[in-house]
């Protein structure tokens, strides 16, 4: 069983040591910080869904206040899996969070031991944004990789400020460096800062279909003409048919690679 991990001033707790933990986790506080139509990911279901996340716990974490136990603030989500060419899977998927959880589910089924860890989330309240805790809890993810005897550390990242520019190429943005040679991306910085390497671009790592009436509900947009559109939140734009009554998001990830 993974055990606590102090991350600087927060401690990750594992759900499976205490899952009374379960409902704040899930606390509008925490999941408000995602857009809608985030929560709407099919694969997402084999992570999150009834009686599939029960299997994942020693992995899942609540985050609270090491000087405040009693207050959670915020989450952090990571799944194992196998990674080895016995398995026909020399390199990371295209299909990023998607494929992952997907690899990971099979490898559950199939009786598959481990070697890899993939972080799949990292979310905090905002009065714990911008006070530079996120980069011990990258860390704390591979201690607790390296606790579990996992060979490998990866990540799906998803730039955070890419958003502010959806029709930006994924491979121009992450292209983009400070000065001292770290990625403009504030979230792919972290990464950097706490050893990743950046692998390659996961092109289909996030597919969101729906109904236009679906889609109207997550966004509050109209909608009413086929097309891309932009939407707040969104990395890329969304791909709308009038004529064909749905919109589908696909929205492009960054494999970054940890040491452990």
């Amino acid at each position: 069983m993974t055990r606590t991990l102090r991350a600087g001033p927060l401690e990750l707790v594992p759900l499976r040591e205490r899952p009374d933990l379960i409902g704040a986790v899930f606390a509008p506080t925490i999941q408000g910080a995602w857009p809608e139509f985030m929560r709407h990911d099919p694969a997402a279901e084999l992570y999150f869904g009834d009686g599939h996340l029960d299997h994942w716990l020693d992995t899942a974490f609540a985050i609270r206040d090491a000087e405040d136990p009693g207050h959670v603030v915020g989450r952090a989500f990571a799944v194992p899996f196998v990674l080895s060419e016995e398995v026909e899977r020399s390199a990371l998927p295209d299909d990023g969070w998607d494929g992952v959880i997907r690899w990971a589910h099979a490898d559950r089924v199939l009786g598959r031991a481990p070697n890899a860890l993939s972080a799949l989330e990292i979310t905090l309240v905002p009065s714990w944004r911008g006070r530079g805790v996120s980069l011990a809890i990258v860390r704390a993810f591979a201690a607790c990789a390296r606790a579990r005897g996992l060979a490998h550390l990866v990540a799906p990242v998803r730039p955070t400020a890419k958003s502010l520019e959806p029709t930006t190429g994924m491979a121009d943005y992450v292209a983009r460096c400070t000065p001292d040679g770290l990625p403009a991306d504030p979230w792919m910085r972290v990464h950097v800062r706490a050893g990743g390497v950046i692998e390659k671009i996961a092109p289909v790592s996030m597919v969101v279909p729906g109904t236009l009436a679906q889609w109207r509900a997550w966004t509050g947009l109209a909608l009413d003409r086929s097309g891309a559109w932009s939407v707040p939140g969104a990395l890329v734009p969304v791909h709308v048919s009038i004529e064909q009554d749905h919109a589908v998001y696909v929205e492009p990830n960054v494999w970054v690679r940890h040491r452990v």
